[in-house]
């Protein structure tokens, strides 16, 4: 075991990845000799060439479309966007082509494509650097998404991802980057469409991703000396949601809190909401509680971008809420 930062486990994933397999290369805006926005590809062009470690030109439609290809032809390519919100004008290119061309081709081709990167409110970089691209991709046909929240789970994570032969939407968040935790020296796997139970618990089911999964956790001791037990699950696996996992904990606890950083309107947890009550609406006790960002643009003031999130206090105060009778 090492202590390792998030950035550089998925640098040591992509490295172990590329020696493994020929055909996986990166390519991205500044991933070869700067290294990548977040150093995630640092020095890696130095091992495996310039054509492995592909610096693009700004035009986020025109490498994607080119990752599809290569995908389509064989090859593994890992796309690198320097910030997610910018992969919106690629929009195009995931979902009509990279989230479908497997089933439009009857089979035919096969579409080994990670797309990763920075995405989340960060620290004042203003609403188009603080997108969250979860809820725009959820209902794309043809792709799984996924978000990594340790440096443990980031490289197993990735090593999956990188593996399979579907689209994967990996999201990082650009706060997390710096989180230190001991992983494995030897070879590991994580599983993408596998929830991660963080705590056991009886009250209630607390079901969040990402960076939440760290504010979920800064508030458990508080509610732990109030005297509730909450159960605590990461979902990791974004499309497809690890319903095996999600429903397990909902027949214990009876009661659910969501908590994203995601906008409310149309966000991830109304997807998860809308299917917890088609499924398991016998076992709840108390209407699903959603917490998200607030729907608005992200301020770049500092202290309103706190607000238009989701932070422990207002996760212990849903706690209260949702085990009080005045539900």
């Amino acid at each position: 075991m090492a202590p390792t930062l998030l950035f550089n486990a998925l640098r040591q994933a992509t490295d172990e990845e590329m020696a493994r397999d020929p055909s996986v290369f990166v390519l991205g805006e500044d991933v070869g000799h700067y290294g990548g926005s977040y150093k995630v590809t640092k020095d890696l062009y130095q091992k495996y060439g310039d054509l492995r470690v592909l610096d693009t030109p700004i035009a986020e439609n025109s490498f994607t479309g080119m990752a599809v290809g290569a995908a389509m032809t064989g090859l593994r390519p890992i796309i690198e966007g320097m910030n997610m919100g910018f992969l919106l004008l690629a929009f195009n290119q995931i979902a009509n082509n990279g989230g479908m061309l497997r089933y439009t081709s009857g089979g035919n081709f096969k579409m080994p494509l990670v797309i990763r990167g920075p995405g989340g409110v960060g620290r004042q970089l203003g609403a188009e650097h603080s997108q969250r691209l979860e809820s725009y991709f959820q209902s794309v046909p043809g792709l799984k998404m996924v978000a990594c929240s340790t440096p443990y789970n980031a490289k197993g994570l990735l090593k999956a991802a990188i593996r399979d032969d579907n689209p994967v939407l990996f999201f990082e968040h650009v706060l997390l980057y710096n989180l230190k935790e001991d992983i494995p020296d030897e070879e590991y796997i994580v599983p993408i469409d596998k929830a991660e139970v963080v705590r056991r618990g009886k009250d209630v089911t607390i079901l969040t991703y990402s960076r939440m999964r760290h504010h979920v956790m800064q508030a458990v001791p508080t509610l732990v000396k109030q005297g509730y037990d909450p159960e605590v699950i990461d979902l990791i696996s974004l499309k497809p949601l690890d319903f095996d996992t999600i429903g397990e904990s909902i027949r214990k606890t009876h009661r659910v809190i969501i908590v994203e950083e995601c906008m409310k309107t149309g966000g991830l947890g109304a997807e998860i909401t809308a299917s917890i009550n088609d499924r398991l609406f016998d076992e709840l006790d108390a209407p699903v509680l959603r917490l998200a960002s607030q729907d608005i643009p992200t301020p770049y003031n500092g202290a309103l971008e706190r607000l238009t999130i989701v932070q422990p206090e207002q996760i212990v105060e849903g706690v209260q809420k949702i085990l009080s009778k005045k539900f």
